[in-house]
């Protein structure tokens, strides 16, 4: 899983593939979330790219909570900035740039949406134990994965890193063209 195109980020100059109107009859956002996330919650998206989870992520915690979009690239961040903006959800949607190597946030969440980013990061063991630090109690991070782009192999020995991190694997929710699980603490 170290190998430099396994671990490529997805491009800002590929963001429209990621953020386009028709991805929802596939990725639908509230069919996929809706059963864990509340209003009131503070909520993560962690590797946001241009926003496509983030903002029915701020519709779904409403005036009360609050979504953390974060990303390792300014690019993704600038182009969700331009959206939040627009839509009047600077009070909702926190955007946050991640360093290299850390995520880098000290703020603790009830939920954590990791979507098609962490066969990206190179260091899976480092990652998810920094996810431990950012759980409140009782939270819960969702972890998918495209079929098309990570083997069944690969996802397994991510799954591993998780259980190994002291996570328990709760459900494995179906999600079209992908392959996830869903873990807590507890």
């Amino acid at each position: 899983m170290s190998s430099n195109k396994k671990n490529r980020v997805c491009p800002v100059e590929g963001a429209g593939v990621l953020d386009f109107s028709l991805r929802k009859l596939f990725h639908n956002p509230v069919k996929i979330l809706k059963p864990y996330i509340n209003e009131g919650m503070t909520v993560l998206d962690l590797g946001c790219g241009p926003g496509f989870f983030s903002i029915e992520m701020a519709k779904m915690v409403g005036k009360t909570g609050r979504v953390i979009a974060a990303d390792l690239q300014d690019g993704m961040l600038e182009r969700l900035n331009l959206k939040v903006k627009n839509m009047k959800l600077e009070n909702t949607i926190k955007l946050h740039k991640c360093q290299s190597d850390t995520i880098g946030l000290d703020e603790k969440v009830d939920f954590i949406l990791i979507f098609y980013m962490l066969h990206e990061v190179p260091d899976q063991h480092k990652f998810i134990n920094e996810l431990k630090t950012l759980l409140k109690p009782n939270g819960k991070i969702f972890i998918i994965e495209p079929k098309f782009h990570v083997s069944n192999n690969d996802f397994h020995k991510s799954a591993d890193v998780v259980k190994q991190s002291g996570f328990n694997i709760v459900a494995s929710p179906k999600v079209l063209l992908s392959m996830a699980l869903l873990a807590s603490l507890n």
